[in-house]
């Protein structure tokens, strides 16, 4: 299949910025905004929502918008491997971390009380399903035939990634989430979930980083002026890409567990340390006295 693409090529304005997206994410933004603002009293057991959440769910959706609708979209799909790679470091590993962080747990609690709703998520949100959906979801797009497939057929690539966005949402869930009864892991239990993520993810971003050979036919074609970047680096890039935004993600993700979960041990053995010892006697100057 001849599938040659000349860098440079010109686009139009709405391949290049997506003004629909742009408007979809207005609407979303305003309807959050309404949400934790006027319509907060209309939810029981509502609390305030900080500018710290608020501002995380707008950088979400700005997050969003730069992966999917900006030229980062139109040139990762045509060009360069290496930048549709950042595109999907952006949209999977730290967009939904936003979002989730940004959503009141109050506002989210009526809609899971839908059977039909709770059904879905209580499944796709248990910690094994989402951590194993996600990374074979992840892992099989980028076999060359799969990704060749998807990257050439425009309801393919669409059906795909929402999967892919969908099963993101899911697993980065019980970590973030406060509802109750879908974020109850451990401290522990997260560094050690979130660990496992790291493992799944590797083999992926290893089949790229040191294949001799140009995996995906998509870009075998592209042309970039003055030898921009050889088509082989290009491709090691991407991986490359992929494997440090995961680890940075991860890592920032996993020293904020460690922290959270350190400094409510270190509460929890202080109160222990403050409560009476049998068969002690206190004196009036708080030493303790054997009785």
């Amino acid at each position: 299949m001849d599938h040659t693409n000349a860098m440079g090529h010109s686009a139009t304005f709405f391949q290049l910025w997506s003004p629909l997206l742009i408007l979809f994410l207005f609407v979303v933004g305003l309807l959050y905004y309404r949400l934790v603002g006027s319509w907060r009293k209309s939810f029981a057991n509502s609390e305030p929502v900080s500018i710290k959440q608020k501002a995380a769910f707008f950088t979400g959706i700005i997050l969003f918008y730069i992966a999917q609708g900006s030229p980062l979209d139109y040139i990762g799909h045509h060009y360069l491997f290496s930048i549709h790679m950042l595109q999907q470091s952006i949209l999977y590993l730290i967009t939904p971390i936003f979002i989730i962080t940004g959503l009141p747990s109050w506002a989210l609690e009526p809609v899971f009380k839908v059977r039909s709703i709770r059904v879905i998520m209580r499944f796709f949100t248990s910690p094994l399903i989402a951590v194993l959906l996600f990374n074979l979801l992840f892992s099989v797009y980028h076999l060359p035939l799969v990704m060749d497939f998807v990257m050439m057929n425009e309801l393919a690539r669409l059906g795909y990634h929402s999967m892919l966005l969908f099963t993101a949402f899911t697993m980065w869930f019980p970590v973030f989430t406060t509802i109750p009864g879908y974020g109850s892991m451990t401290g522990l239990k997260k560094m050690g979930y979130i660990f496992v993520n790291g493992v799944l993810l590797t083999p992926a971003c290893a089949l790229i980083i040191f294949a001799d050979t140009q995996l995906y036919e998509m870009y075998k074609g592209v042309v970039l002026p003055f030898d921009f970047l050889p088509l082989m680096d290009d491709q090691q890039l991407g991986g490359v890409v992929m494997k440090i935004v995961q680890e940075l993600a991860y890592g920032f993700v996993l020293y904020n567990i460690f922290r959270k979960w350190y400094n409510s041990e270190r509460v929890h053995d202080d109160e222990l340390s403050d409560e009476p010892q049998e068969g002690v006697e206190y004196s009036h100057t708080w030493e303790p006295v054997k009785s």
